[in-house]
């Protein structure tokens, strides 16, 4: 009988490493989620950016058109003959024309660019969820392995060392979530 209630704590030990084998599992599902998460946002951030450089690209395609019709159009104004005014319409029209398309794609590289940088934010948060939830597990793997040991040697300070890890097991995973630090 005094062996049994001298032992009973290896019952409490057994309970808390298997409740701690079952944080570590949950904890693992976190960082695999947010892990992924952060992969996947990486990829439409890489999306958008070659999206923008190829607007940036037709962008300056338009500029340099339009900037050679310009030449063009001021050398023939030069010229002793007179430049017929159908003419004139239509250079003045493309170059028009080629000045709201700048313009156009100025403004779609500008919603393109906030949309992209919107994603590096989201992806910096997933990478510092899946981050802290790395950390998190670290403290509960010590925590088992501390746990583990108590049992096989039977000293109870060592339980007790495992069961002040999780206190940096709760800190990061709260951090996790709630990023106070």
């Amino acid at each position: 009988m005094a062996d049994d209630k001298k032992e009973s704590w290896i019952t409490w030990l057994a309970l808390t490493t298997a409740f701690l084998a079952v944080f570590a599992a949950v904890t693992t599902m976190f960082m695999g989620k947010y892990s992924t998460r952060a992969i996947m946002i990486q990829g439409q951030e890489s999306d958008q950016w070659a999206y923008y450089q190829a607007k940036s690209i037709k962008g300056h395609t338009y500029e340099i058109q339009k900037q050679k019709i310009e030449l063009e159009y001021l050398s023939l104004q030069a010229l002793p003959a007179k430049l017929p005014a159908a003419v004139a319409e239509k250079y003045k029209k493309t170059i028009s024309d080629y000045e709201a398309n700048i313009k156009r794609y100025d403004k779609e590289k500008a919603e393109i660019k906030a949309g992209a940088e919107k994603m590096a934010q989201q992806k910096a948060g997933f990478q510092g969820m899946s981050a802290n939830m790395s950390y998190s597990l670290i403290f509960l793997q010590i925590a088992i392995v501390l746990s583990s040991v108590a049992a096989i040697t039977k000293k109870k300070p060592l339980w007790y060392l495992g069961l002040a890890t999780v206190t940096g097991w709760i800190i990061y995973f709260a951090n996790a979530f709630l990023n106070y630090f």
